[in-house]
């Protein structure tokens, strides 16, 4: 294959993808089609992000037709209409009160604008004393500075200086005590509490934000306990410090609702999402934030700009059309409805692979789920790309962290279909060493 050096592939063994490429070249509904032609089903909805299926003909239309009639517009002290139209469209997928919308391209980007909000509406406030944040062990948000700072995962971290005042929550997942659990564990809402550690070392009046992932994804489907987001939200009320979830995988119908903040039940004061926006069509993030957040720090600025942040394409007309066109779909084809309905049958399909070899924990939440296997004797994360790699060849892709299977499939997946991946992945579980 031509041109393999030229491209730096990220989040990849680069010398061992290019030794052996595996490469796509269409996908159509629940299937990538490879360069030989085959059909791959999707088990991962590409990056956690295609909820509506591929090549969903609303979402293509849209975007061909605002090309060809606005291709770019900046939205620094400019505009344009569909921005406008989207954010009011979001007022009404967003748990009440998230009603104000900041825009950006990607996750990560969500992520650092959603950080730099808190510390200016700290700062509007007379807060500015208020630069500490608080993350969590495991916690996925970004590859930003910022992101990297408030994440948990060591090898995201490495290399690279980080923010100076944060502090991290303990990692929710206990499968000495939780293994095998179906949706919410029991045990482990005590584990917020450690905020209160946090805020006794520091003074409550330190901290600017904490931020968590309701459902956290990449590090391996973390599952929050019963009670322990609740809890969060108790003591960041009472001692003033803003809530910011981090839903660039749980938003736009993952656990069967607009939000994982509505899903739980749990208001946040700031939610990041991407992804499914725009069913990934278009690159685009999104910060949602209540009013008063908007509203102080628009009012302390002495006049002009308020707010010394944003990107290029940030509103991006393509973008805006394309996150349109995607929610439009999700209402008409009621994909957060359906996957409500289906979640159950995915949970027991999954769940059948209790007893696998290997498989020392399976869990879930809404359409997600994450298959845990016992590592190689000094080899971690041996035995999950050899899954991996067993699974694409028997034409189903799955997505790994390390030894744990992470399974998020389009909304619009059938049951059979999940049937086929849960055999494809018992199948090469059996013939694995």
């Amino acid at each position: 294959m031509q041109g393999t050096g030229t491209f730096w592939m990220p989040f990849t063994d680069n010398r061992a993808f290019k030794a052996a490429p595996k490469l796509f070249s269409a996908a159509s509904g629940c299937h990538y089609t490879d360069v030989a032609g085959r059909a791959v089903l999707d088990g991962t909805a590409g990056l956690w992000c295609v909820n509506a299926g591929h090549g969903r003909a609303p979402i293509v239309e849209a975007i061909r037709e605002q090309a060809g009639k606005l291709d770019y517009a900046p939205t620094f002290q400019l505009a344009h209409p569909l921005v406008f139209e989207l954010s009011q469209r979001l007022v009404d997928v967003f748990p009440a009160g998230i009603d104000t919308f900041f825009y950006a391209n990607s996750g990560s980007e969500a992520v650092d604008s959603a950080l730099k909000i808190a510390f200016a509406y700290q700062a509007a406030r007379g807060q500015g004393q208020r630069t500490r944040l608080v993350g969590r062990q495991r916690g996925y948000h970004g590859v930003g500075f910022g992101g990297i700072s408030v994440g948990g995962l060591p090898n995201n971290k490495r290399g690279f200086p980080l923010l100076a005042q944060v502090s991290h929550l303990s990692a929710t997942l206990d499968i000495a005590s939780n293994a095998f659990t179906r949706g919410q564990p029991q045990t482990g809402a005590d584990l917020a509490d450690e905020l209160l550690a946090i805020i006794a070392e520091h003074g409550a009046e330190t901290i600017a934000a904490v931020i968590v992932e309701p459902m956290s994804g990449s590090a391996g489907v973390l599952v929050p306990p019963v009670g322990y987001l609740e809890r969060l939200r108790e003591i960041t009320r009472e001692h003033d410090i803003l809530l910011i979830f981090d839903e660039v995988i749980t938003a736009f119908g993952r656990l069967g609702a607009g939000t994982a903040a509505e899903r739980l039940g749990v208001i946040p004061d700031i939610i990041t999402t991407a992804k499914g926006i725009t069913n990934g069509a278009v690159p685009m993030g999104c910060v949602g934030v209540r009013r008063a957040i908007y509203d102080t720090v628009i009012e302390a600025a002495p006049g002009g700009i308020e707010f010394f942040h944003g990107y290029t394409y940030s509103g991006h007309p393509l973008a805006a059309a394309a996150a349109l066109a995607t929610l439009k779909l999700y209402a008409d084809e009621d994909l957060f409805g359906r996957a409500r309905e289906l979640e159950v049958y995915f949970e027991d399909a999954l769940h059948d692979l209790v007893g696998a070899p290997h498989v020392i924990d399976v869990r879930n939440m809404g359409m997600v789920g994450g298959i845990e296997l016992a590592p190689r004797e000094g080899a971690p994360g041996a035995r999950g790309k050899a899954l991996f790699d067993a699974c694409f060849e028997a034409g189903v892709l799955i997505r790994v962290t390390g030894d744990i299977v992470a399974l998020s499939p389009p909304l619009i997946i059938s049951a059979a279909q999940i049937d086929e991946i849960v055999a494809t992945i018992a199948g090469a579980l059996e013939r694995l060493d």
